[in-house]
């Protein structure tokens, strides 16, 4: 195994002709996907890239294939639960999805007011149950019980949905949501549109006090150098 005292694209790129294996979060990928020196004959040996701690973009998936080859594996896990779900090594390796529940693990979507279960391809809070599961929070009877519901199932506070297909798909923490004048805007659905602006790098939406509507949307941006966004 190989450590760095920081993430590097540079130093990166030198050392992967040692590796076999990449584990990172998005923003890795991101930095890479800068590095002109990112090319299939570099990731050539490489048998797999693991993106996980957050959602991955879909287009930066699709810009990694193409650049590199290499299909991300992106997966999902919590603190609380350790892995839920995981793109198949075998398969199809859908971009903008963190795959399928893993064994012994049920995954559901619900309606985040009244906890009934949504059907696919509804938006809803992402819940699940299984063996991985923590039993709670040490010394926080209160809060283990507002994080589980009746059945067992452990609210995991990220919003989603579950497609046809059975992918999991994550669209960002319940309390990013921006509810403005009613409607519910999804930040992650908006940094994709906005990420795939040319001269876009990496973007993040926030709500923001608004008179009329409650809350409005802002986007922070990372822009190349010279863009005109």
């Amino acid at each position: 195994m190989i450590f760095l005292p920081k993430f590097d694209p540079d130093a990166i790129l030198k050392l992967m002709a040692r590796a076999t294996v990449m584990m990172g979060v998005p923003t890795f990928y991101t930095r890479l996907l800068q590095n002109p020196g990112l090319n299939k004959d570099v990731t050539r040996h490489m048998r797999l890239f693991i993106s996980g701690s957050a959602p991955l973009l879909a287009d930066t998936h699709r810009e990694w294939s193409a650049r590199t080859g290499h299909a991300v594996l992106e997966r999902y896990g919590m603190t609380e639960t350790n892995m839920n779900t995981s793109n198949p090594y075998d398969g199809d390796r859908v971009p903008g999805a963190v795959g399928f529940a893993l064994p012994g693990v049920t995954v559901r979507v619900t309606d985040p007011e009244t906890g009934t279960e949504l059907p696919r391809e509804t938006i809803g809070m992402i819940e699940v149950k299984g063996p991985n599961v923590f039993q709670g929070y040490w010394r926080m009877p209160e809060k283990t019980k507002a994080e589980f519901r009746a059945d067992g199932f452990f609210i995991t506070g990220d919003l989603g949905k579950i497609d046809d297909k059975g992918y999991v798909h994550i669209l960002g923490r319940g309390k990013d949501l921006v509810i403005s004048g009613g409607f519910n805007a999804y930040p992650k659905e908006i940094e994709s549109e906005i990420d795939a602006m040319p001269g876009v790098i990496e973007s993040a939406v926030i709500g923001v006090p608004h008179a009329d509507f409650g809350e409005g949307v802002t986007a922070v941006l990372v822009c190349s150098k010279g863009a005109d966004v």
